[in-house]
């Protein structure tokens, strides 16, 4: 489902117009299906540079993909990584992202003797006390914080980014990247990548903001304690908003489902959510919160942001595939990512009439050849001969050597090339 919010306020700019991307979360599922409707709208949309936007966004498995783009890792090179499996850049380790939390386990089973103890002396000094609720409470700080270990996606992280003439310090990419998390102590939402937070390792970033409270452990940071920026806001569109951005695109992959809506089209759904137990409840209810904040930050948007175009991709409420998918499903990211792609592609071509104009604002076409090829698939798109290979390795090279020599110009931020696109 394609959302616009076109500006209601326009300005007279003397300034290249300014794209920013905000990504949000969704695990793997998630991620999968951004990488699928960027692949779509690089391909469909003329005039942009999806590596050379001049703000990025990232919440979770969202500021992966942010920061591989930030990082000029294109759209094509991250679906091969991720879904392909041929790419040279890197080689994608489904594993790191599903190991037990064996340490974290056996730091909570460690205190089980002091604990048992404790609880065994107040039953002996009141013994007819209410101590249910207490037992509840002083037992479930046994429980690990979170089922999976984040160290290993961590250092394939670094791996990727201290590599191919990437960078791993917010402080010297071309372009501003922002990665979200929440303090799990205040639950106050922290930008990693602005001046405060800067020498944070982007990869330590990423896991901070992915550390999804029972599945990821928190992750420190100077003594400081984090975890998924999805708890504060879905998207944190504001931050590119803030940033100056005159047009945001947006991609939040997990919406509610609606069975009604997917029976009435006719799309084979149970009666009802209720038959799918626990898991599907809790699925649900989780979208429906996540929805809801992308749905309250429009309507700030369209108030404090008046002269901002925004333009949202999210999957169709009647869309079964996306919820039915196991979220940590890696088998499945073929499959997904293709649909992603699709479903986008078709979005664009139903809205033409409406997006057209509002991409011309900020210099950008549709190309219309690319929406009409119903040939295309996903990765056929990906496909590529050995000079373009070449070419890219060659860049990558000519880029680190550019990066490796003296400047007079500070290096926290480097000045950004003269952009193609006409102000208007």
């Amino acid at each position: 489902m394609l959302v616009l919010q076109a500006a209601t306020a326009r300005k007279k700019r003397a300034r290249p117009v300014r794209i920013g991307l905000a990504v949000a979360g969704g695990g793997p599922l998630g991620g999968m299906y951004e990488l699928g409707a960027l692949r779509a709208l690089d391909e469909a949309i003329g005039g942009i540079d999806m590596t050379a936007l001049d703000v990025y966004v990232g919440v979770s498995s969202g500021a992966l993909i942010a920061a591989g783009l930030a990082n000029r890792l294109d759209s094509a090179e991250m679906c091969r990584i991720f879904i392909g499996g041929d790419s040279h850049e890197a080689r994608f380790q489904p594993e790191s992202f599903v190991r037990p939390a064996v340490y974290e386990y056996l730091r909570r089973a460690a205190s089980v003797p002091g604990m048992l103890l404790g609880w065994l002396g107040d039953m002996a000094r009141n013994p007819f006390a209410p101590q249910l609720s207490n037992t509840l409470l002083r037992f479930g700080s046994l429980l690990p914080t979170g089922l999976f270990d984040n160290a290993g996606i961590e250092r394939w992280l670094r791996e990727v980014f201290e590599s191919g003439g990437r960078s791993n310090d917010f402080r010297t990419l071309e372009r501003p990247l922002y990665v979200i998390a929440a303090e799990l102590d205040s639950g106050k939402a922290v930008r990693f990548g602005d001046a405060r937070h800067a020498a944070v390792p982007i990869s330590r970033a990423i896991v901070a903001s992915a550390a999804l409270p029972g599945l990821y452990p928190p992750v420190e940071i100077d003594g400081t304690f984090y975890v998924d920026g999805a708890l504060q806001r879905t998207l944190h569109a504001s931050v590119a908003l803030d940033a100056g951005a005159d047009l945001v695109i947006g991609i939040n992959p997990l919406v509610p489902f609606d069975s009604a809506s997917a029976r009435a089209n006719g799309r084979d759904t149970p009666a009802s959510l209720i038959h799918g137990g626990l898991p599907a409840v809790l699925s649900q209810t989780f979208r429906t919160l996540l929805q809801s904040r992308v749905r309250s930050g429009l309507s700030k948007y369209a108030r404090d942001y008046a002269h901002a175009d925004i333009l949202l991709l999210e999957p169709d409420a009647d869309d079964a595939e996306m919820f039915f998918t196991n979220v940590f499903s890696f088998a499945s990211r073929k499959r997904v990512a293709e649909h992603a792609y699709q479903a986008t592609r078709a979005d664009l071509r139903r809205r033409h009439v409406e997006l057209a104009p509002l991409l011309a604002r900020h210099g950008l076409t549709l190309r219309d050849e690319v929406l009409a090829d119903d040939s295309r698939t996903l990765l056929g798109s990906l496909r590529r001969g050995a000079a373009t290979r070449a070419a890219a390795r060659l860049q990558h090279a000519l880029d680190a050597i550019d990066r490796g020599l003296p400047t007079s110009r500070p290096r926290a931020r480097p000045a950004r090339p003269a952009r193609t696109r006409a102000a208007r």
